[in-house]
């Protein structure tokens, strides 16, 4: 019986240190992603910065200027068309 509760320590230990390298090798995996995010994202202002600088240098309106203008709403209703009331115009089966 000894030696069953033994072996069954032993499989559960080299489960157990198995578990936690996987769980190690996840979590380096997380903080290289999280590494690499953080360089793209630095990349990206680094990039969104030189953008702007470039349209300031041509003399060009900031991409995101408060100044926006609004287009007029187009009339949504066509000519020709009317409105027809509810319950009138019915179509009836031959």
């Amino acid at each position: 019986m000894n030696a069953k509760k033994q072996q069954t320590r032993e499989i559960h230990m080299e489960f157990h240190q198995k578990l936690q390298a996987r769980i190690q090798e996840a979590e380096d995996t997380i903080q290289e992603q999280h590494l690499i995010i953080e360089a793209l994202v630095e990349e990206k202002a680094s990039l969104l910065q030189t953008i702007q600088d470039l349209q300031e240098y041509n003399g060009a309106l900031a991409p995101f200027d408060d100044e926006w203008e609004e287009e007029p709403e187009e009339d949504t209703k066509e000519e020709g068309f009317e409105d027809i009331p509810i319950g009138e115009g019915e179509i009836v089966d031959e």
